[in-house]
C-alpha cells in the first residue's frame, strides 16, 4: 500500500481531507426539497465505494505493508470492531449534523459541530498517539475554540428574531460535535494493531486502507436503523419523511447523495494515510487539519451559498474574525509536528 514518506507529502492528503469533508455537504445542497433522511441512503452508498476505490487503487500499490486485500483478509477481529465501531459512532454524529445542516446552514452547523469535534478528537487522539508539540498543538486548538464561540455568537445574532430554530440549531451542531470527535481514536487503535501474517512472515498493521473498508460497513449497518428512525421521528421540527420519495427523486439526486458520499471518504481515507505517514505526524495532527474542514464549509455557506447576506454588520465582523482564529489556529496546528 502506499503511505506518503515526507511531510510534505503527508500534509498534501491532509488539505485534501480539509477540502473534501468541507465539501461534501454541498451535495445536499444541490438537491432542493429533497429530504436530507432519502440523501443519507445515496450518501452511505457512496461512502462504501469510495473505501473500495481507495483499496484496489492507493491501498494496492507502493512498497509500504500488506497490499490491501491481503491486509483486510488478515486484519484481526479486534481491529475490525474497533473499525466498525468507530464508523457507527461517526453515522449517528453524521446524520445529527446533516440535520444540524438542515435547521442552521453550513455557516453554522460546520464550525460549531466540527470545531467541537476537532477540540474532542485532537485531545483524545493525542492520548491515544502522541506526537507532535503539546503546546502547538493544543494551543491551535485554544484558537479554534475561541473561532467556534464567535461563530456561535454571529449565528445568533443572524437569526435574532428566531430564538426556538436558534436553540434547536446549535443543540443538533453540539450533541454532533462530541459525538464526531470520539470516532477517530478508535479508528487509530485499530490502524496500530499488530497483524501476525502466517507462514512466519514479518507482523504488520492493517493500515488505513482496510480499516477504512471495516468503517464503512460500520457506516453502513448503523444507517439502516439510525436513518429509518430519523425518517420517522425527524430531528428538524419537519413531518415523517415518506419512503416513497427514494424512488420519486430524480437520478440526478441519487447520483449527488453518491458522490457526496464517496467525497467524504476521499477526505477520510486521506486523513487515514496521512495520520499512518513514515514521519512524526500522528492521528492528533493529521484529524487536527482535516477538521478545518469548518473553514471550507464556512466560505461556501458564506460567499457561495449567502447565508448570512442581509445579516447585520455586527454579525459579519464577528464572522471575519471567526475566520481568523481558525486560520491561526490551523496554522499553529500544522507547524506542531515540525518543532
Amino acid at each position: 500500500m502506499f503511505l506518503p514518506q515526507t511531510y510534505a507529502a503527508a500534509l498534501s492528503l491532509m488539505i485534501l481531507s480539509m477540502l473534501c469533508w468541507g465539501s461534501w455537504a454541498n451535495t445536499l445542497k444541490l438537491t432542493p426539497g429533497y429530504r436530507f433522511q432519502l440523501f443519507y441512503w445515496d450518501y452511505t452508498i457512496g461512502v462504501v465505494l469510495g473505501a473500495f476505490a481507495w483499496g484496489f487503487t492507493l491501498g494496492s500499490s507502493g512498497n509500504s505493508g500488506a497490499p490491501f486485500w491481503d491486509a483486510v483478509m488478515h486484519t484481526p477481529g479486534d481491529a475490525i470492531a474497533y473499525a466498525i465501531c468507530g464508523g457507527i459512532i461517526f453515522n449517528i454524529a453524521n446524520l445529527l449534523l446533516v440535520a444540524a445542516i438542515d435547521v442552521a446552514g453550513l455557516a453554522v452547523a460546520f464550525p460549531v459541530g466540527i470545531g467541537l469535534a476537532l477540540i474532542v478528537g485532537t485531545v483524545s487522539s493525542y492520548f491515544v498517539h502522541p506526537a507532535a508539540n503539546p503546546l502547538l498543538l493544543f494551543g491551535g486548538v485554544a484558537l479554534v475554540t475561541i473561532a467556534i464561540v464567535l461563530d456561535a455568537a454571529a449565528y445568533r445574532r443572524r437569526e435574532s428574531t428566531a430564538t426556538a430554530t436558534t436553540t434547536r440549531g446549535i443543540v443538533l451542531c453540539l450533541i454532533a460535535g462530541l459525538l464526531m470527535g470520539t470516532f477517530y481514536p478508535l479508528v487509530a487503535h485499530a490502524m496500530s494493531t499488530v497483524v501476525v501474517y502466517p507462514g512466519g512472515l514479518a507482523p504488520f498493521y492493517p493500515g488505513p486502507y482496510a480499516i477504512a473498508l471495516f468503517f464503512s460497513i460500520g457506516v453502513l449497518l448503523s444507517t439502516i436503523p439510525a436513518n429509518w428512525l430519523l425518517m420517522k421521528k425527524p430531528l428538524d421540527g419537519k413531518p415523517p419523511v415518506d419512503g416513497a420519495g427514494y424512488g420519486r427523486a430524480s437520478f440526478g439526486w441519487h447520483i449527488a447523495g453518491i458522490l457526496g458520499g464517496f467525497i467524504w471518504c476521499c477526505g477520510a481515507v486521506s486523513n487515514f494515510v496521512a495520520s499512518q505517514a513514515h514521519v512524526t505526524i500522528g492521528p492528533a495532527v493529521s484529524y487536527s487539519i482535516g477538521q478545518g474542514a469548518t473553514m471550507i464549509s464556512a466560505c461556501w455557506g458564506v460567499f457561495v451559498w449567502r447565508e448570512f447576506a442581509g445579516a447585520p454588520a455586527s454579525a459579519k465582523t464577528l464572522l471575519l474574525l471567526m475566520f481568523l482564529f481558525f486560520l491561526l489556529g490551523l496554522g499553529t496546528i500544522a507547524i506542531a509536528p515540525l518543532y
